[in-house]
This record gives structure tokens, C-alpha cells and sequence, in this order.
């Protein structure tokens, strides 16, 4: 699978989801600062999710109705790095197949998703 993960991710979490296999490109690796706009226009180019822990991306799709190809909003604050990407790995390996077109919340005990309209 393929994402593109904002700048506000642990890089410990790219680290664990590239080792799983998936390819992860970093906002912090690549270029720091980006725009928000900038973020979701790669990751729709990309045809990749977005991994982001920045709310306002929420705003931009459901207010702006803007159709990226998928967002997962990590919702761990307070967790070690370490087990916020046990946390994302288990939950993006358990629900691969509902993430494309969607968008999801991972917190500490919960997992929500919701589809885009068409």
C-alpha cells in the first residue's frame, strides 16, 4: 500500500509501516513545511493514503468537499512512538481493503471510518 506520510507522523511509524512492506513517503524526509494543500495534492498524485495527526485535514476534505484518495488521522497522543506504530500497523493490516476512498481515526482503542460520497 502507499501513503504519504505528513510531517506530524513519528517516524517511527513510517519505519514500521515500510518494514511491513508498504512505501511511505515522509513529508519530513522530503520536504518540511509543505502546505496542507501540498500534502494531499502529492498524496492524491501518489495515489497514496495520508497518514496525518493534523485535524484541519478533516476540515479540508467534509468542508471543502475535496475527494483525496483516502486519510488516516492517527489519534495517539500520549503513547510511546514505539506503540503508536504497533497500534497503526495493526490497524491499517486488519482494514487495508476499507481504507482506499475513506476516512479514518485510529485512536488508542477505537478505529472509525467513513467513506467519502461519490
Amino acid at each position: 500500500m502507499n501513503f504519504v506520510a505528513d510531517e506530524s507522523i513519528d517516524r517511527q511509524i513510517v519505519e514500521r509501516l515500510r518494514q511491513d512492506g508498504h512505501r511511505v513517503w515522509y513529508v519530513a524526509e522530503m520536504e518540511p513545511g509543505i502546505s496542507d494543500d501540498i500534502v494531499l495534492a502529492s498524496a492524491n498524485q501518489e495515489t497514496a493514503l495520508l497518514l496525518t495527526a493534523d485535524k484541519d485535514f478533516g476540515e479540508m476534505v467534509f468542508r471543502q468537499h475535496l475527494h483525496p484518495h483516502g486519510i488516516v488521522l492517527i489519534r495517539l497522543a500520549g503513547l510511546s512512538p514505539s506503540r503508536k506504530a504497533e497500534i497503526v500497523a495493526s490497524a491499517i493490516n486488519q482494514h487495508a481493503t476499507e481504507l482506499p476512498r475513506a476516512f479514518a481515526v485510529i485512536g488508542p482503542s477505537v478505529f472509525r471510518i467513513r467513506h467519502f460520497s461519490e
